[in-house]
């Protein structure tokens, strides 16, 4: 069966197999580059990530669903969501 998610875990095993250091210190390492990135979006909206790509906070407005198995309708409320449009590099790799 494949794999269909790549886990915190996994990423900081494989850092921990390219560069030796403690799993430990790696996950850690890690978090804080999630919460660097969090804290950015929510303060300035946009975060670019050179080589890698762009995050970005959208607005989305109220709206009316509608469940598909049995057709009620309901209100989908206003939030945030984040966009991510990768890099020309990024694109060009998965290309060749």
């Amino acid at each position: 069966m494949i794999k269909k998610n790549l886990t915190r875990k996994d990423i900081t095993n494989k850092l921990h197999a390219r560069l030796g250091l403690s799993k430990n210190l790696l996950g850690n390492i890690l978090d804080n580059i999630f919460e660097s990135i969090i804290s950015e979006l929510i303060i300035k909206k946009k975060i670019k990530i050179s080589s890698f790509g762009t995050f970005q906070v959208k607005d989305k407005s109220e709206r009316i669903g509608r469940n598909p198995k049995n057709k009620i309708e309901f209100k989908i409320s206003q939030r945030k969501i984040v966009k991510f449009k990768a890099s020309e590099i990024i694109k060009k790799k998965l290309n060749s």
